[in-house]
């Protein structure tokens, strides 16, 4: 076995992407946030891209984007201590891994660094859609709510991942809704009172999240309202795989999910280096 690190993301796509698409449910992470580099690259983006091949086949991958911890779904097992003592040399200041519980672990044991589990998640697809009763209405969001959608990933990254650096975050959103995604408010009287994103669907497959309603507004149904109108959307262009991840932490998110028809699939750890 064998490793390559790719100096491109055109050199990474032509090595991965049809292995990626063939299991897009898996590889939801990586399929997502790659879509997002080709079409709105940023210009300080440092990204960290590997092969492993085995007989001349490529056999898996592992991907770092920016700040974020390095993506496993598609890492083998038997990998783990080449893919470990490659990016010692060529990324240590990687904050971390994610990715199924399996290959998370495999991979942060084979560094040999002290590491703690920053999150324990759960991925869920959609069976069939349940759609709940909650007052008010959602609409799609626009330009006109990037600032309030910042604010409001702001909050939701503070208590969802507190180690993340911070983020220009409105101008993420604006760049996640020139994107087409799909940025679902749900309003009472006219204020918002909850925000769920989709991604646009590709290969099938789209992935909501952020989930979020402030504290003010928790415990009226408007989360899973929102959540439930957007998974609508994603259904309505072409989505055949629609994802979630919840908080293993939070038993009521992952109840209130499986209430409107999203069933499990594989839990995911994050791990973050200690040294």
């Amino acid at each position: 076995m064998d490793a390559v690190v790719h100096a491109s993301l055109e050199s990474f796509d032509v090595a991965t992407l049809d292995r990626l698409a063939a299991d897009p449910v898996r590889n939801t992470v990586a399929l997502t946030t790659l879509d997002r580099v080709r079409r709105a690259p940023a210009a300080d983006e440092v990204l960290t891209l590997i092969t492993f091949h085995a007989d001349g086949a490529v056999i898996g991958s592992l991907v770092r984007i920016g700040g974020r911890p390095f993506q496993t779904a598609d890492l083998p097992i038997p990998a783990a201590g080449l893919a470990a003592n490659l990016v010692a040399r060529i990324d240590p200041d990687s904050p971390g891994v994610t990715g199924p519980c399996e290959t998370a672990e495999a991979f942060a044991t084979a560094t040999g660094r002290a590491y703690r589990q920053a999150l324990h998640t759960r991925l869920y697809r959609l069976g069939t859609l349940v759609l709940p009763q909650a007052g008010g209405a959602g609409r799609l969001a626009t330009e006109d709510d990037v600032e309030l959608l910042g604010v409001w990933r702001v909050a939701f990254l503070a208590e969802a991942v507190p180690e993340l650096p911070p983020e220009p975050a409105t101008e993420a959103m604006r760049t996640s809704v020139r994107l087409c995604n799909g940025h679902l408010l749900w309003e009472v009287g006219g204020t918002p009172v909850a925000w769920a994103m989709a991604s646009l669907p590709q290969f099938g497959m789209t992935r909501i999240g952020p989930v979020y309603t402030p504290p003010e507004h928790r415990r009226h149904g408007y989360g899973a309202a929102a959540t439930a109108a957007v998974t609508r959307w994603a259904l309505d262009r072409g989505a055949t795989d629609v994802l979630l991840f919840t908080d293993l932490s939070n038993p009521i998110s992952n109840s209130i999910y499986q209430r409107i028809g999203y069933r499990p699939v594989e839990d995911w750890a994050e791990y973050w280096w200690q040294d």
